[in-house]
């Protein structure tokens, strides 16, 4: 959700609540607002205890005329930038939703690294290290059709209801637990649920439980790679109106918006977390918190969004 500044009337509601002895949470509540902006609505334009509502819209206004392009920190410029890092959004996605490029997102990365935003708490940036692409150790099998046969326009991210499925397991050693996880093309809006192992019978019933969520037309392909938790295929094409399409052999990025969003699904869960102790409010979180970052290629709307307004369409 963007960032939207404090209404003249809503000033004038905060300055009889806060006169009356209304809490900050009370206020926040009755104003639909967070307690974090009301806090630094009293904090900014409070003098000697007293809020007037007249003379905070007037410091409002100033700071709106000499707003020009932003190119100096302030700590109420750092309060909105800090919350939007703590809801693991990135700098650019910060820049894209909130300023409309008044300022770059290296300007936010040199403050984090100056000290100036989270108190230098680099574990805010989404990527934390190198990379690795693990070796793939798992079975796979030769039949079901190829890519090559899926229609143009769901490569091209041109109609809804096209997905790219994949698995994200725990580390070796660690337990069989592990996330099935979903990614609608057009919306990149992400899904994951818990498996008790990387079998083709949990992956079965996981994608079964999606097509049962979701209203008629909004699941009607599968993108998969050849791992043989995709062996269900068969059964799931017979039973359902999905069809399922199979990348080519070591070309994750045939499946690239999977691969994409299961690195953010890391952020959350390090590759050493043993995934079968993750509770579903944990993973409900971490998805959540996915998808609502704005995303450049969305023009900055969050993948929520975008998918719940593709799905008033089926409705």
């Amino acid at each position: 959700m963007s960032y939207k500044h404090l209404t003249t009337f809503e000033r004038a509601r905060i300055e009889t609540l806060y006169e009356q002895g209304i809490s900050i949470r009370n206020i926040a509540k009755k104003l639909e607002r967070s307690p974090s902006t009301i806090s630094r609505e009293l904090k900014r334009n409070s003098q000697k205890g007293s809020y007037k509502s007249e003379h905070a819209q007037d410091n409002y206004n100033e700071r709106r005329n000499n707003c020009g392009r932003i190119g100096k920190w302030s700590p109420e410029l750092a309060e909105i930038i800090n919350e939007k890092l703590e809801l693991t959004w990135s700098p650019e996605q910060i820049v894209g939703r909130l300023f409309l490029g008044s300022i770059s997102f290296k300007t936010i990365y040199r403050w984090i690294y100056q000290g100036l935003l989270v108190n230098q708490h680099l574990n805010v940036l989404r990527h934390k290290g190198k990379r690795q692409t693990p070796r793939e150790t798992r079975g796979r099998f030769n039949v079901g059709a190829s890519i090559s046969k899926r229609p143009k326009e769901i490569r091209k991210r041109e109609t809804f209801g096209h997905w790219e499925l994949d698995s994200v397991v725990s580390s070796r050693g660690k337990s069989k637990g592990c996330f099935a996880t979903f990614v609608e093309r057009k919306t990149r809006w992400y899904i994951a649920f818990k498996m008790p192992n990387r079998s083709a019978t949990s992956m079965e019933q996981a994608i079964r439980t999606l097509n049962e969520q979701l209203p008629s037309g909004a699941f009607k392909t599968a993108t998969v790679d050849r791992g043989k938790e995709f062996a269900c295929y068969s059964a799931i094409e017979q039973d359902t109106d999905i069809q399922m399409y199979f990348a080519d052999p070591y070309s994750s990025w045939q499946r690239g918006s999977n691969e994409n969003a299961n690195g953010l699904l890391r952020e959350f869960f390090p590759k050493k977390t043993d995934l079968a102790k993750v509770s579903n409010e944990e993973l409900a979180n971490a998805l959540s918190l996915i998808n609502n970052r704005p995303r450049k290629c969305l023009n900055w709307k969050t993948t929520h969004e975008v998918f719940q307004k593709e799905l008033l369409h089926l409705i």
